[in-house]
């Protein structure tokens, strides 16, 4: 019965990252269709159950090679292909060739970010992210294509769209940190202020999230990357590491 029960506990956060992935693929269905709200929508829930898997292998003990490497293969479906794909039906669908290369560095750029992450993963410290998480960029450009949905005069502007797939796409493969908040002092002495906080935009995230979505990722990138201008001292060297001389491993 106890080695049912473990079964059962390495089965549940697998299956969190599975319906993420679904609905990764559901997207790039709806976005074939142009149904680009559902899509966006099934995007986000994505992003719900990836947000979720870890925390319940966490909660469970249940942390795997096997499961990081299948949480990566879903992010890069769910957030590479499925938003990079449906922004490509929605903008860039006649422009030819540039359109395609273009969200295709955007799916380039997701999977080199995920293989630079797993390759350091014991290395990065967990307060900052290496670059923007392929996560946040999927969700900047499910922001993008829900303002174009309230403000249609933005499809007639593709380089405009293909400059904001590209600066994203570039934001993940760069070096500049982006908080995670996991470590963060200031959360940890604010505990009541930060749950109010997360209350109000859940809050609105409900009532508008067409415009919600695109506000806070939008937000949260310039707040990072001013902060890292103004502090840029603070951040030197934070991701460089020493390799191990060959064999020192084996002492």
């Amino acid at each position: 019965m106890l080695f049912e029960n473990r079964r059962w506990a390495f089965f549940l956060p697998n299956t969190f990252t599975a319906l993420n992935m679904a609905c990764g693929f559901t997207a790039i269905l709806f976005g074939f269709h142009g149904e680009f709200y559902k899509a966006c929508m099934f995007i986000i829930l994505g992003a719900i159950f990836d947000s979720v898997d870890g925390r319940v292998a966490r909660m469970t003990n249940t942390q795997s090679s096997f499961g990081e490497q299948f949480d990566s293969m879903s992010d890069l479906i769910s957030f590479g292909v499925s938003p990079a794909i449906v922004f490509y039906f929605r903008f860039l669908a006649d422009t030819g060739r540039p359109g395609m290369v273009a969200a295709f560095f955007f799916i380039l750029c997701g999977a080199l970010r995920l293989a630079r992450f797993n390759a350091n993963i014991d290395k990065v410290k967990s307060d900052y992210f290496q670059g923007l998480p392929i996560p946040g960029a999927a969700t900047a450009i499910v922001g993008f294509i829900f303002i174009s949905l309230n403000v249609p005069m933005l499809m007639e502007y593709t380089p405009l769209a293909v400059a904001y797939l590209v600066f994203y796409a570039a934001l993940m493969i760069t070096n500049i940190p982006f908080p995670s908040f996991k470590n963060s002092v200031w959360v940890k002495n604010h505990k009541k202020q930060v749950l109010m906080i997360i209350f109000l935009l859940i809050a609105s995230l409900f009532i508008y999230e067409e415009v919600m979505i695109p506000l806070i990722i939008t937000f949260y990138v310039l707040a990072s990357l001013i902060y890292f201008v103004t502090h840029r001292k603070k951040f030197e060297g934070i991701f460089e590491w020493k390799e191990d001389p060959e064999g020192e491993l084996e002492k």
